[in-house]
């Protein structure tokens, strides 16, 4: 809607800011425990997260080699076939992968910010709900809800 009024041209349009249609954030959850990996996932869908799940860090490759990208890697540390070390270094040796953020979810803290420099963060077992939302509000980005805006 357009008003004039004789001294001054003022434009005041209200519309709403159309929803977000793109599917939410996709998380790749790498977890060896199964069901560490299904509550992790749990947590995900309650928060409106899509996600994908990887066994080991040889899975997870595999993924992201044939994949589109996701908002954000939860890798643990200790798992069989390949372990987060050795998949943190294919994927920084990879520049289509060096991109994508990683949260490390682990119960060692005995020295592993030392040695995993320039991840988006971590996330300790076991793992706090709060924690993993605030994480994921920080890397990711989450769909937003209808609002009006008025232009004056």
């Amino acid at each position: 809607m357009l008003r004039q009024g004789l001294e001054t041209h003022k434009l005041i349009r209200e519309r709403p800011v159309p929803p977000d249609t793109r599917p939410a954030a996709a998380v790749l959850v790498v977890e060896d425990d199964r069901e560490q990996r299904e509550t992790l996932c749990a947590m995900l869908d309650f928060e409106g997260f899509g996600h994908s799940e990887a066994a080991n860090g040889r899975e997870a490759l595999d993924y992201l080699e044939k994949s589109r990208a996701p908002c954000v890697v939860l890798l643990d540390l200790e798992m069989p076939v390949m372990n987060g070390w050795d998949f943190r270094a294919k994927q920084l040796a990879d520049e289509r992968l060096a991109r994508i953020p990683v949260v490390v979810v682990t119960a060692n803290d005995v020295g592993v910010r030392d040695r995993f420099p320039g991840v988006a963060g971590f996330l300790w077992k076991p793992l706090k709900f709060e924690k993993l939302a605030a994480v994921l509000d920080q890397v990711c980005r989450r769909r937003k809800t209808t609002t009006t805006l008025a232009i004056a």
